[in-house]
């Protein structure tokens, strides 16, 4: 009896959640319907040349007014070495990234915008230093985030990935764009490999004879379900897309570091900063402090974030994170 009164104030506080996230929902979905009805439809064009025009333009602004009389001294320290090579007092330019990534790699975002920005601006000579930090996550996430890097290998930027901390599954298959990896002695570095889990509750339903019905077109549309009774069939086809995963992010290495003994390393394990550099992961060891200081006084630092304004989903995707939280918390306190 006792037990079934906790259950049943348990529901009564996740039900008083899900009404209180409707009302949420009710009020978000007015207010975005009063706007629509004070804006007519309209298809939003932007110039994209006068946009890398701009971003150009706001680097150099930023470089003039930032510590004139560091830079001054750095340029005076250079100007004999550079002269007549078109490019008297200018410094070659260190452009600093950051990229902390999270499972859905997220910081993709802002990655591109970055790496647009440096395109746009970067002269001869100019580098790109990217401090990553992820345990890795996602395919399609890291697999797009890998191929910003690339575009700045494409356009003849060099760029030198620092990891100080972690930089796992995911996270290498960034790295190894790099023309140059840097590891501190503890990073953690490797795990070239792909995992697919997903929790299945098929026994529990047929125990309280709950029936559950998956209908799909196409033979492989679903290999593995939640609720449904999984097949041998469907256990193989999901296995051999892992396969197929793993491949092609063993080519991806493949492809920017080629003399890299992949049999070795593509069988899941990381290892950490010293003997990574003994497998060839990483080109050396030491930290981005060190890079930095290394460069300052051959090189103008940069450093670039992009602050993207929040989307009316990505608020909204907040709400809802928490009263997940808030949901969660409500379940731990009953184990």
């Amino acid at each position: 009896m006792e037990f079934i009164q906790d259950y049943a104030l348990f529901l009564a506080r996740v039900l008083t959640l899900l009404v209180a996230f409707a009302v949420i929902l009710g009020m978000l979905g007015g207010m975005a319907g009063k706007r629509r009805g004070r804006q007519r439809e309209q298809l939003e064009v932007e110039p994209l040349n006068r946009r890398y025009e701009a971003m150009s333009r706001r680097i150099e602004q930023g470089i003039q007014t930032a510590r004139p009389r560091l830079l001054q001294r750095l340029r005076e320290r250079r100007r004999g070495k550079r002269r007549g090579q078109g490019g008297e007092g200018r410094l070659p330019r260190l452009f600093v990234l950051d990229f902390d990534g999270d499972i859905r790699a997220t910081a993709v975002d802002a990655l591109r915008e970055e790496v647009s920005a440096i395109i746009a601006t970067a002269k001869r000579d100019d580098e790109v230093l990217l401090r990553l930090e992820s345990p890795g996550g996602m395919v399609p996430g890291y697999g797009l985030a890998a191929s910003q890097l690339a575009r700045l290998r494409e356009a003849n930027i060099r760029l030198t990935i620092a990891v100080d901390r972690v930089a796992a599954s995911g996270g290498y298959l960034m790295a190894c764009v790099a023309d140059r990896i840097v590891a501190a002695p503890f990073a953690v570095i490797g795990s070239i490999g792909v995992v697919g889990q997903l929790p299945n509750f098929h026994g529990l339903l047929k125990r309280h004879d709950i029936e559950f019905e998956l209908h799909t077109a196409g033979e492989h549309k679903r290999d593995l379900t939640v609720f449904g009774e999984n097949t041998d069939e469907g256990r193989a086809k999901f296995r051999e897309s892992l396969q197929e995963v793993h491949d092609l992010f063993k080519h991806h290495i493949g492809r920017y570091r080629p003399r890299l003994k992949l049999d070795d390393v593509a069988t899941g394990e990381h290892w950490l900063g010293e003997r990574a550099l003994e497998l060839g992961l990483v080109d050396d060891l030491g930290t981005s402090d060190d890079l930095l200081l290394e460069r300052r006084e051959r090189m103008e630092l940069i450093g670039l974030t992009w602050h993207p304004t929040p989307s009316f989903r990505r608020r909204l995707s907040v709400v809802v994170e928490s009263l997940v939280a808030r949901l969660s918390g409500l379940s731990r306190a009953r184990m």
